[in-house]
């Protein structure tokens, strides 16, 4: 079945940097546009960049610039490098595409 499995959070200070990774399986991971979501304490779940089959990336205006989103078709993951944190990032990550549910996702907590 279709999963995804979201690592490389934890806790930093503002300005800090984080490299999230998801490593997804149950689809042909190179056939597929790939996600990352955010839901800040409290709030909605948003989405954050997304990533084509061929390597197409839009990303929210607000993380433009301080987040990158890549893939790695031969270990079917994504990637989330997020530099210059700041309070408003934290939140739950998750990745997604398309189909399947939502995994545990990773945990990003900005702080001073």
């Amino acid at each position: 079945q279709v999963q995804f499995v979201e690592s490389g959070g934890g806790s930093v200070q503002p300005g800090g940097s984080l490299r999230l990774s998801c490593i997804a399986s149950g689809f042909t991971f190179g056939n597929y546009a790939m996600s990352w979501y955010r839901q800040p304490p409290g709030k909605e779940r948003e989405l954050v960049a997304t990533i084509t089959s061929y390597g197409s990336t839009n990303y929210l205006d607000s993380v433009k610039g301080r987040f990158t989103i890549s893939r790695d078709n031969a270990k079917n993951t994504v990637y989330l490098q997020m530099n210059s944190l700041k309070l408003d990032d934290t939140a739950v990550y998750y990745c997604k595409t398309g189909i399947g549910n939502w995994g545990q996702g990773t945990q990003v907590t900005v702080s001073s």
